[in-house]
């Protein structure tokens, strides 16, 4: 099946560079809260439990679209007393630094589910092993805890990308222009919806499937040392 792009062609591959580069974004900002949330919920501290169950809990109450929505337009006040805190005409959130946060934001409290699921499933004997050989907290958490919850966490964390990389669609709301984005624009001015609407879901499909494949290597690497201590 051949589509006729009407010329459109350069600017949906600018949408889906625009939508990788927000997918490994949010990826990073989601990572750091997702553990930072998971190591919260399993601390002895009730206090950090506590923080860490609500973050988890209230992210994941909301729709990702309306974190969208509140992130962008609620922080326009802020912006503006900053802005007059600092003497300068004007500051404003991009919608890429928006979509970043929100989407981060919610994949990481997905993640941090994720993590400490893979953080209890470490026998606690290694933990007292590490200690046993003097070795400090931070240490242990670095060098038995994180490795192993990595390799337990990663097809988890994989299927999260793969959500996360269709949300990158809801910050076309607020004028991103990323792959739906390009598209609608393409559609107004073709009045084709069918085709370009399908070639988005093309390359939705294409980045899903390369993510796959960059998943299924980093599972490999990761259980390599597991594997052969199994073997």
């Amino acid at each position: 099946m051949i589509f006729e792009l009407h010329g459109f062609g350069p600017a949906l591959a600018a949408g889906t560079l625009m939508t990788i580069q927000l997918a490994l974004c949010a990826l990073a900002v989601g990572l750091v809260l997702g553990l930072l949330g998971a190591l919260a919920k399993t601390s002895p501290y009730k206090p950090l439990q506590w923080l860490g169950g609500s973050y988890s809990t209230l992210v994941r109450g909301v729709p990702e679209l309306l974190w969208v929505l509140l992130i962008y337009f609620g922080t326009v006040g802020l912006m503006r007393s900053l802005a007059d805190l600092l003497g300068v005409e004007s500051l404003e959130l991009s919608a890429f630094a928006a979509g970043t946060i929100a989407l981060g934001l919610c994949f990481g409290a997905y993640a941090t589910e994720v993590f400490r699921g893979a953080i209890l499933a470490i026998p606690k004997g290694h933990r007292e092993a590490g200690m046993a050989l003097g070795m400090s907290k931070a240490r242990i958490l670095w060098k038995l805890i994180l490795p192993q919850m990595w390799r337990i966490a990663l097809p988890g964390l994989g299927n999260l990308f793969m959500i996360l990389m269709k949300d990158t669609a809801l910050v076309s709301v607020i004028g991103l222009e990323e792959i739906m984005r390009r598209s609608q624009i393409a559609v107004t001015a073709s009045k084709e919806p069918f085709t370009f609407y399908m070639v988005a879901a093309f390359i939705y499909l294409g980045l899903t499937v390369l993510a796959m494949i960059g998943l299924y290597f980093l599972e490999k690497r990761a259980s390599r040392g597991f594997v052969r201590s199994a073997s």
